[in-house]
């Protein structure tokens, strides 16, 4: 028993990048440490976050009434390294006049992306300055590729499709409808095949993730909470007893 539980934590140390550490926190401080607010210029009404106690156990709120925001983290993960990415989400409500596929329409009661460092002269003309131009008018740290995992109420699982607002960012729905609204669901996904997927190229360094719930566009509400988020080098739903495995 003593060799197991050694083993278990050796690996935990060695091949894990733990991202989001909600649960380390205590309810009622402002921002979990490490990240900071994310929100782009011309967006007047923001998201609020906080944290709070889910039996016994700290996790990150995110309320929006008819706002978008989002908090970011950043840090470098090679995918080649640790390209699974595992979170815990819960969301209150679905939004009904959600659509990925139109800009009236582009909200979602959760979503975390993963931001990577790609390099802007690898982008064809038109796009390199389209992004340039999008860095001046609304985020000077727009990356230039970037996977949006969200929560959906129409498009099927696994559907991958490009932002309303740019090809840049590409948004892949891993839950549906309202079957497990209410419910704490785990998620993981392999981060460097999401990235081939959607590219069609392999992925290059991890330079930050973000998490956001957004309903500026449809000027609904929605709510929703956020547990651990990690980067592993295996699949850990072999493990479930690793401490990943909870938020």
């Amino acid at each position: 028993m003593g060799t197991l539980l050694f083993a278990a934590a050796a690996w935990a140390v060695e091949d894990q990048l733990l991202a989001g550490a909600f649960s380390a926190a205590r309810p009622g401080t402002s921002l979990p440490a490490g990240w900071t607010p994310l929100a782009a210029a011309n967006i007047k009404g923001h998201t609020r976050y906080s944290l709070v106690d889910d039996n016994g156990i700290t996790v990150l709120r995110a309320e929006s009434q008819s706002g978008a925001s989002g908090l970011s983290r950043s840090l470098r993960v090679d995918p080649g390294d640790l390209p699974w990415l595992r979170w815990r989400w819960n969301i209150s409500n679905l939004i009904e006049a959600a659509d990925l596929r139109s800009k009236a329409g582009d909200d979602f009661p959760a979503r975390l992306y993963v931001m990577f460092d790609y390099p802007l002269e690898k982008l064809p003309f038109y796009e390199r300055n389209k992004l340039r131009l999008a860095r001046v008018l609304f985020d000077s740290q727009l990356p230039a590729a970037t996977l949006c995992y969200v929560w959906d109420g129409k498009a099927p699982a696994g559907t991958i499709a490009s932002s309303a607002y740019t090809g840049r960012v590409k948004v892949i729905v891993v839950e549906s409808g309202s079957a497990r609204v209410k419910q704490w669901v785990d998620v993981e996904r392999n981060i460097a095949r999401d990235f081939r997927a959607a590219f069609g190229e392999e992925a290059p360094t991890v330079r930050a993730i973000a998490v956001a719930t957004d309903t500026d566009n449809t000027g609904t509400f929605a709510t929703a909470h956020f547990g651990g988020i990690s980067f592993n080098k295996h699949n850990l739903t072999l493990r479930p007893a690793d401490p990943a495995a909870r938020p």
